[in-house]
């Protein structure tokens, strides 16, 4: 008895993951990482598409539904705080999400030729590199190429106006950062600003958390 109760058990697990799979098919790619990140605050991650079956799968050729632009910081790893696996997310990721020739390339490729409609420009809460912009006042003053962020983050009009306007902190300057990547994006020339005025793709912005590990989405950045 006990063993057909295990049985059953287990042919009904199988028959809800079935309809979990259906039902997240008919998620939009924004919803799809929503859902994700609701599954992996609330501690119950279901690791999807991890197996050396799916990595197999994916030889034929990759359909991520998603760009994700972020930090390296490392605990900002995309695929685990949206929960998603093997071939779900193209992942652009440097410090500060800063981005120049290199990634914006990366994006159009991943927008162009595998299809994604979704790009997310998401920064986090306590973020190393805007805390090292603030902290250098302008002037930072090693060789290294750490160096090469800081400008650029200093170099973001969005920066400039908190601090013509004394109003830089940690928080500010790092919702100022995600907005300047998701306008640099929406009006890159000459793939990206035609996919994006022709609704081909969207473009919004979001900031990790990391100590509650919750992602919100502002789907009315500005531009």
């Amino acid at each position: 008895m006990k063993k057909r109760f295990l049985c059953l058990l287990f042919i009904s697990s199988i028959f809800a993951f079935g309809q979990t799979k259906t039902a997240d098919n008919s998620l939009t790619p924004l919803q799809k990482l929503e859902e994700g990140n609701n599954r992996f605050t609330a501690g119950k991650p279901v690791h999807p598409d991890e197996t050396l079956e799916r990595l197999r799968e994916l030889k034929k050729g990759q359909h991520p539904f998603a760009i994700v632009v972020s930090c390296s910081d490392s605990r900002v790893p995309a695929e685990l705080v949206f929960d998603q696996g093997l071939g779900d997310i193209f992942s652009i990721r440097t410090a500060g999400n800063v981005m120049g020739d290199y990634e914006l390339g990366s994006i159009e490729y991943a927008v162009e030729h595998l299809d994604c409609k979704l790009i997310v420009v998401m920064g986090h809460k306590d973020c190393g590199a805007i805390k090292a912009f603030i902290n250098s006042k302008g002037h930072y003053e090693h060789s290294d190429h750490i160096k090469k962020i800081i400008e650029y983050i200093e170099s973001e009009n969005e920066e400039k106006k908190l601090a013509n306007n004394h109003e830089l902190s940690i928080d500010k300057a790092i919702d100022a950062n995600i907005e300047h990547g998701v306008l640099f994006l929406k009006t890159a020339e000459p793939i990206l600003k035609e996919f994006y005025d022709t609704k081909k793709v969207e473009i919004v912005g979001a900031i990790y958390d990391i100590e509650t590990g919750k992602v919100t989405f502002d789907k009315n950045t500005k531009i």
